[in-house]
């Protein structure tokens, strides 16, 4: 008898995939952001109805959860529309802001549920927040409406970058802790975008990227994550995320990246209020 061999396995579809609409951002981040964003930066080429086309596919192939990201995605001229429509498809939203400027019907839009709320901060000091941000006035903004989360109940998740020698990180997550967020997370700055000081390598990646997760980039590029963006699997615009999750590009791709040998307690790929490469202890580097 004949037992023919087993075919290769290939990566499953992600559950989770981080939609980067927008490059645009009030603030600069100098040093860190790894998507170069800034206030003269566009949306990309991924017009709306692409945006709405790739969430209804994400659904219908299995993605249970999308996050808004950027830039500052409600920036975006299609955002409002963009949550309703995968919460209409039946998936969990989560929107990374920076909270420097919320609009009211924003607030009434993170309070649907199946939303959460997702930011960054730097520092308990003004001084410092702002030397990672390059805006005056984004401490007391992203911290005032830091506040407002909390007192609305909206899920909340806060990402601490160490950016810099001596930067009150743990004075800053000390100071969340207090203001009555649940989900604090330290983390340093990766080789990414503003943050390169060397070439981008898998290396500085988790190690669980493209295993239940994806980004897809504002010219429709999918890579394993936000972080992983100099790794291109294909074109969800062009071929559509299904093709792409079935392709040869992905599978190399996701087999490329170095793993852990033992998961990390806490680095649950498929879930981003556990885990979030840029702002995740558990998610450092697997080397």
């Amino acid at each position: 008898m004949t037992i023919a061999p087993e075919a290769p396995a290939r990566p499953a579809v992600p559950e989770f995939l981080e939609l980067e609409i927008t490059g645009r951002c009030q603030l600069t981040c100098p040093s860190l952001c790894y998507a170069k964003a800034g206030p003269t930066q566009d949306h990309g080429s991924m017009s709306g109805d692409d945006w709405q086309r790739l969430i209804s596919e994400a659904a219908e192939i299995g993605v249970k959860k999308v996050q808004f990201i950027g830039g500052e995605p409600t920036m975006h001229p299609h955002f409002d529309a963009l949550v309703h429509h995968a919460l209409a498809v039946g998936l969990g939203v989560q929107v990374y802001s920076n909270l420097y400027r919320v609009r009211l019907e924003h607030w009434a839009l993170f309070e649907q549920p199946k939303v959460f709320l997702a930011t960054s901060y730097y520092s308990d000091l003004a001084e410092e927040h702002e030397r990672v941000t390059g805006r005056k006035g984004s401490h007391a903004a992203t911290r005032a409406n830091i506040v407002q989360a909390v007192q609305r109940r909206i899920p909340l998740q806060v990402g601490i970058v160490e950016v810099f020698e001596g930067q009150r990180t743990a004075e800053a997550r000390q100071e969340l802790l207090d203001l009555g967020v649940r989900t604090v997370n330290v983390d340093r700055v990766r080789s990414v975008g503003r943050g390169e000081v060397h070439v981008p390598s898998t290396k500085d990646l988790c190690g669980r990227c493209a295993d239940g997760r994806a980004a897809i980039m504002t010219d429709g590029t999918v890579t394993p994550c936000v972080l992983g963006r100099f790794l291109n699997t294909g074109n969800a615009k062009t071929s559509g995320l299904a093709a792409v999750f079935s392709g040869k590009r992905w599978a190399d791709t996701a087999a490329s990246i170095p793993r852990r040998p033992v998961p990390t307690a806490g680095c649950t790929p498929a879930d981003s209020n556990d885990c979030d490469p840029a702002n995740t202890e558990a998610c450092s580097p697997a080397y």
